[in-house]
C-alpha cells in the first residue's frame, strides 16, 4: 500500500513519523514522508522517500515561545506563519499525496490531509502526539488550566476543535485568494459522514502515562508511543560523549529541543548554578538554541544533540521542557524527569510526569530559581520518585506503539476496502 505521511514541526514532531515510515516499510508498504525541508538529510539517511515542505519550523517555534502560554497568541502566531508558507505547502502536500492509497496526517495537517484523502477517495488516519480532537471531561484542552469541572473541560475540547476548523478554513480562503488557487471545500475528519468511514484518531502516547478516557468518542484509540523500530536510529554517540560518561558518575541530561526562548540565558544560568552547587555533572543538549555562556569542561559537556534513546538510560535524571517527544524518551528511560514547561502542551506533560510520581512538580520558567531547582533535584533522588520513574519506564518499554499504529492503519484500510461496492 502506498502511504503518504504528513507532518510538520520540530524533530519531536517528525521522528515518530519517520519511525512509522520505517515500520510501514518493514511491513511491506511504500511510505513517503512529507516534512519540513530542514529534515531532509535526517530522513534520507534511512532511505525513506522524502517530500520537503516549505518554511522553517524554527521560526514557528520562535513565534510559539514569544506567545508564552497565551492560546490566542499561539494560534495567531501559527496562522500568520501558515499564511506566509501556505500556498507553497498546498502544492507540495498535493504532490506528496499523488498516487497515495492512504494518508496519515498530524495536528498541523488535520484539515488539508483529510481533505486530500476525500478528494482522492482514499482512507486517512490522524496520528496525534498530544490530546486533541477527542473531547473528554477528564482534563481540558492542553493549553488551558484544569478547573476540575468536567462540563467545562469537555467544552474546551469542542471549542478548540471548532477554532482549529474555522481558523483553518478562513486561513485557506485567504491564501487561496492571494495566490490564485482554485476554490476548495475543506472537510473536518472527526464529523460523522454517511458517505465515508470515520477517520481514526491514533493517540501516540502510552496508556500508562495518559489512559483512555471513559467518555472518549469511539474513533479515538491510544496506541502507545511510536519509537524507532528496533532502535533503528543511525545516530551514534560521539567519542567525546562516551569519554565524558565514562569519566565519572551518571550525569543529569539537560535538553530543551526546539525551544527558542527569550529567557534562555537566565534559564541556563539558573540551571548551571544549581547543578554546580549540587555537585552534579551534566550533558547539555542545546538543540535549536544556543548556550550563551561558557561551561566548566570537567563538570559539563555541551553538545548540539545526542540520541536520547542511547543517552538517557545512562543519565541519572533529565531536565527538559516537557515536549511530547522528550517526555516520552525521558519516561521510557526510567529516570526522573524535571520539567520546566515553556508553551503549548508542555505544562500538560509536566503535570502528567508529576501525577505519575516520576518527577517533581513542574517548575515555572518565569519564576525559576536556583533554590527551586535544587529542591527539585533533591526530590528527584528520593526513593519514591526513583521507583515510580522505573515502573513507568518498564511499562512503556513493554508496549509496541509502532505495531499498534501499523495494525490500526491496515485495519482501517481493510474496512475501507470492504465498505466499497
Amino acid at each position: 500500500m502506498k502511504i503518504t505521511l504528513l507532518t510538520y514541526g520540530s524533530r519531536g514532531d517528525v521522528q515518530p513519523f519517520l519511525a512509522l515510515a520505517l515500520g510501514l516499510q518493514q511491513a511491506g508498504h511504500q511510505p513517503t514522508l512529507a516534512a519540513p525541508a530542514r529534515f531532509a538529510a535526517f530522513i534520507q539517511q534511512y532511505n525513506i522517500p522524502f517530500a520537503p515542505l516549505a518554511g522553517d519550523p524554527a521560526e514557528l517555534s520562535q513565534r510559539f515561545n514569544d506567545a508564552g502560554r497565551n492560546p490566542i497568541r499561539m494560534v495567531s502566531g501559527m496562522m500568520q506563519y501558515a499564511l506566509r508558507v501556505g500556498a507553497e505547502m498546498t502544492y507540495q502536500t498535493r504532490a506528496a499525496c499523488r498516487g497515495a492509497e492512504f494518508i496519515v496526517h498530524t495536528f498541523a495537517h488535520v484539515l488539508d490531509g483529510h481533505t486530500l484523502a476525500r478528494e482522492l477517495n482514499i482512507p486517512d488516519a490522524c496520528l496525534q502526539l498530544f490530546p486533541m480532537f477527542a473531547p473528554t471531561g477528564d482534563y481540558p484542552n492542553i493549553t488551558l488550566p484544569n478547573t476540575g469541572l468536567r462540563p467545562l473541560n469537555r467544552a474546551s475540547h469542542h471549542f478548540s476543535s471548532r477554532f482549529m476548523e474555522w481558523g483553518g478554513i478562513m486561513g485557506f480562503e485567504f491564501i487561496r485568494r492571494r495566490a490564485g488557487l482554485p476554490s476548495r471545500r475543506l472537510y473536518w475528519p472527526f464529523r460523522a459522514s454517511p458517505e465515508r468511514l470515520r477517520t481514526p484518531l491514533l493517540c501516540a502516547w502510552s496508556p500508562s502515562v495518559l489512559p483512555v478516557s471513559r467518555d472518549w468518542p469511539e474513533y479515538a484509540r491510544v496506541t502507545g508511543y511510536v519509537f524507532m523500530p528496533g532502535e533503528a536510529s543511525t545516530d551514534q554517540p560521539s567519542s567525546v560523549l562516551e569519554e565524558f560518561l565514562n569519566s565519572g558518575p551518571p550525569p543529569v541530561c539537560i535538553s530543551f529541543g526546539s525551544m527558542l526562548n527569550r529567557d534562555a540565558e537566565k534559564m541556563y544560568q539558573v540551571i548551571l548554578q544549581a547543578l554546580g552547587q549540587a555537585g552534579q555533572r551534566a550533558v547539555l543538549l542545546t538543540g535549536w538554541g544556543s548556550l550563551p555562556m561558557d561551561v566548566h569542561p570537567g563538570q559539563f559537556l555541551q553538545l548540539d544533540s545526542a540520541p536520547h534513546a542511547w543517552l538517557l538510560p545512562r543519565c541519572k535524571a533529565v531536565i527538559h521542557h516537557g515536549g511530547a517527544g522528550t517526555t516520552a524518551a525521558g519516561l521510557r528511560a526510567g529516570i526522573p524527569n524535571i520539567v520546566i514547561p515553556h508553551i503549548a502542551d508542555q505544562p500538560f506533560w509536566g503535570q502528567r510526569v508529576y501525577d505519575l510520581g516520576a518527577g517533581p512538580r513542574p517548575l515555572h520558567l518565569k519564576t525559576l530559581t536556583v533554590d527551586g531547582l535544587l529542591a527539585a533535584l533533591a526530590e528527584a533522588e528520593t526513593q519514591p520518585v526513583l521507583a515510580a520513574a522505573q515502573a513507568v519506564g518498564r511499562s512503556i518499554r513493554s508496549e509496541d506503539g509502532l505495531g499498534e499504529v501499523i495494525s490500526a492503519i491496515e485495519g482501517h484500510a481493510g474496512r475501507w476496502k470492504a465498505s466499497k461496492p
